[in-house]
């Protein structure tokens, strides 16, 4: 096999023989040629294959024992997919070698390109642990000075308070509110670019003004001075979700997968409300209930209903009678229910079990048990 052979291959044909007495290589390879001759168009002619270079030189491995001989074929096919499918598969038509009979199965077609990809990549991790091998201590403090310089880099100042924030803040429609600078310096050396510090106890007008137009979660500290920040927001802010670090730890100390879990973890504000025994006074809260009556104005006398999100966005409309298995069935977090009918307490059931916040409908019927996470209101 020449040099351009060699580098033209993409596929490796292997292929076992068995014959029913003595062969040797040259009888094998006359075999083959001659016996597919013919059998597959001109452009796929064996001959014609290898005087062009798509097909490289056939190797035979064959040694014979008690009469019988057996052996391995290798062909170099630079032919593309299907082509060197269908050129296996002629090999398999071949039943005599010499005067023996014979029988050629092709065991796999193997793919030199990927396997050229795997041997890159156990060298480059090779390459990799050795250079790592060489990093020293001096080495890695340069590396995370210049991590940090980085993510200094990148930290800016919003609003007239000039408050530590992320890139995003700006920008994003959902917003992390934090205590301090550090924390949005972790968070961003872990890709969150969205959070903003309120830096102290007392909360600046800036970040009360930006709650109100954006998706606000509070993320504190798992100690006491976390509650005091969160209970000072809940007050003056106007907070949609909140979460927390473990407890006992700091949200600039916390490594990726806590602040993954602790993001998945966060709860509606006013699960929270409820726990610190606040009246929930919020405007967006205020903001809802006005739309969500309107929505009612709109579908009484229609017999519909809505499965709204979070943000007031249609997830489903459905006939309402049809309401409770569509509930059952609904796997996207509804938190609103508006519809043309009547609040049943197996509708309060199925909503609890849902996370429904608010159930929205023409009068309420007689429902004995009420969870108290769910607001209903009606028109009457």
């Amino acid at each position: 096999m020449g040099k351009e052979e060699i580098s033209t291959t993409k596929y490796l044909i292997h292929a076992q023989i068995n014959a029913n007495g003595i062969v040797e290589k040259p009888d094998v390879v006359g075999a083959i040629f001659g016996q597919t001759e013919g059998l597959l168009s001109n452009d796929l002619d064996l001959r014609e294959l290898q005087k062009t270079g798509r097909i490289g030189r056939i190797k035979v491995n064959i040694t014979s024992r008690g009469g019988k001989s057996k052996g391995e074929i290798i062909i170099p096919s630079s032919l593309d997919r299907v082509e060197t499918a269908i050129l296996a598969a002629s090999l398999e038509t071949i039943n005599r070698v010499g005067p023996c009979e014979a029988y050629i199965q092709v065991t796999k077609v193997e793919d030199v390109r990927a396997v050229k990809r795997k041997k890159v990549v156990e060298r480059a991790k090779e390459i990799y642990a050795s250079m790592m091998e060489e990093v020293t201590p001096e080495s890695l403090k340069m590396i995370e000075e210049v991590k940090e310089a980085m993510r200094v880099h990148e930290i800016t100042e919003y609003g007239e308070d000039k408050l530590p924030a992320g890139p995003n803040v700006a920008t994003s429609d959902a917003i992390l509110v934090v205590e301090g600078r550090s924390d949005v310096l972790n968070l961003l050396k872990h890709g969150i670019k969205n959070a903003i510090a309120v830096e102290g106890v007392n909360i600046p007008q800036t970040v009360a003004e930006l709650t109100r137009k954006k998706t606000a979660t509070a993320f504190v500290d798992g100690d006491r001075g976390g509650e005091l920040i969160l209970k000072e927001l809940l007050q003056v802010a106007d907070i949609d979700y909140v979460t927390r670090a473990p407890k006992g730890k700091e949200v600039e100390e916390l490594g990726k997968d806590e602040i993954m879990v602790a993001l998945r973890n966060k709860v509606p504000v006013e699960q929270i409300y409820h726990e610190l025994g606040i009246p929930a006074k919020s405007k967006k809260t205020e903001d809802k209930m006005v739309l969500l009556k309107s929505i009612l104005d709109e579908l009484e006398g229609s017999g519909n209903a809505e499965i709204l999100d979070d943000a007031m966005n249609i997830l489903k409309e459905v006939r309402v009678e049809n309401l409770y298995d569509e509930l059952k069935n609904v796997n996207n977090h509804p938190y609103a229910i508006v519809f043309d009918g009547v609040v049943t307490q197996r509708l309060v059931d199925i909503s609890y079990e849902k996370g429904v916040k608010y159930l929205v409908a023409i009068r309420s019927g007689e429902v004995v048990k009420k969870p108290q996470n769910i607001k209903i209101i009606t028109n009457n």
